[in-house]
């Protein structure tokens, strides 16, 4: 029986290498463990004729060891063989406690198919469902199995016992009723094994009991840090779009201020969408407003910036047609001085009019055009 090891360090530490390096090994041996245990399972399911039956935790099963396997892969190339420096340590600790990205069981989380549990949780998980299929495949027969049964039953309500002290208070009535008597049914099972009684038909539904209880908590653990992850990323979209709302209303006065004809789009005021919710099914629609307040504010920054380049452009366009006259030794052309005075005068106005500009800009250009070709010597020779 494959048991995964303890986690070493906590999110954000930075991990001791003797400890990392103990729990990469002990990691290794848990994947390769697993998945030749996983293998084992699925033969004797096919054997049975019950692939179907096992078929969905199979999945999972293996859909975990997978997430587990690619995380042990990014943990051993971070360790490099023990070269690490403290912020190789703190990756990880981010590698070992930040979530895994799997698709699960759908049942596991209804109305979606992903959910996102830490390296710890899902080894944990895997450990549960692997008795589950061990205990449904009627792998461990006799005394001995029993008594080993027995004592994986102890480890996990031991384990049980430290995901019910994490359940919010105000839920936790319920899981600890159940683990208490999970409790008293493996008591009275190891007393009648110890009393000699056959208790294997009695072992089977307590650790599906157990599995079922260890693998809601932990689901339930991830759904509640998934919701404040959401709530947690939603304030801090909010702060962004109030600093950028704050930005976007100066940039329009600006450019109102600036050019004409100037955009004329409302600001939008993120106040007005109220505080952050903390329910998760508020939480959602939530998040979709802020999406929606975001493209209003990227739509209108994208408007004001480019009529103030509009006018940027001009005055960019009168300064190359300028050098060019220079150049060509025909910048003092009496023509052209009006021209560009003519020009400048408009563009330094406020608000500029871009379309009589645009024209004056266009002016200067036909006159430079005009001299070049009333004077052909004026052009630059050609290069043979």
């Amino acid at each position: 029986m494959t048991i995964a090891p303890t986690a070493p360090g906590s999110i954000g530490e930075a991990i001791d290498p003797r400890a990392a390096q103990l729990y990469l090994q002990e990691l290794d041996e848990w994947v390769r463990g697993r998945r030749t245990e996983l293998d084992e399972l699925d033969a004797a399911a096919l054997a049975a004729g019950r692939g179907q039956d096992v078929s969905r935790d199979m999945s999972l099963s293996m859909a975990l060891w997978k997430a587990v396997s690619d995380r042990y892969q990014l943990l051993s190339a971070t360790f490099d063989g023990g070269r690490v420096g403290r912020q190789e340590r703190e990756r990880l600790s981010a590698l070992i406690w930040g979530r895994l990205d799997g698709t699960l069981d759908p049942s596991l989380r209804p109305g979606a198919g992903a959910l996102a549990v830490s390296l710890p949780e899902a080894s944990r998980l895997s450990d549960a469902l692997a008795a589950q299929l061990r205990t449904a495949l009627s792998l461990v027969p006799g005394a001995d199995a029993s008594a080993a049964r027995i004592k994986g039953l102890r480890s996990q309500l031991e384990r049980l016992r430290d995901q019910v002290a994490l359940e919010p208070a105000s839920t936790r009535d319920a899981p600890t009723a159940e683990w208490k008597e999970l409790l008293e049914r493996l008591a009275d099972v190891t007393a009648r094994a110890q009393r000699g009684a056959d208790v294997g038909g009695m072992l089977g539904p307590l650790e599906q009991d157990a599995t079922r209880l260890e693998r809601d908590l932990i689901v339930g653990n991830a759904r509640r840090r998934d919701a404040r992850d959401q709530v947690i990323a939603a304030k801090e979209m909010r702060a962004d779009l109030q600093a950028r709302e704050a930005a976007l209303a100066q940039l329009a006065a600006t450019c109102v201020r600036t050019v004409d004809p100037a955009p004329r789009y409302a600001v939008p005021d993120v106040s007005a969408l109220g505080p952050v919710p903390v329910t998760a099914a508020e939480i959602s629609a939530y998040r979709l407003r802020l999406d929606r307040v975001s493209s209003a504010l990227t739509l209108a920054q994208d408007r004001y910036s480019a009529a103030l380049a509009q006018r940027t452009e001009l005055v960019d366009l009168l300064d190359g047609y300028v050098a060019k006259a220079r150049a060509l030794g025909v910048a003092g052309n009496a023509d052209l001085v009006t021209s560009e005075r003519q020009a400048r005068d408009v563009l330094d106005r406020e608000p500029t009019p871009l379309a009589v500009a645009r024209q004056l800009v266009t002016t200067y250009q036909t006159w430079l055009g005009q001299l070049l070709a009333d004077h052909p010597s004026r052009h630059p020779k050609e290069s043979a």
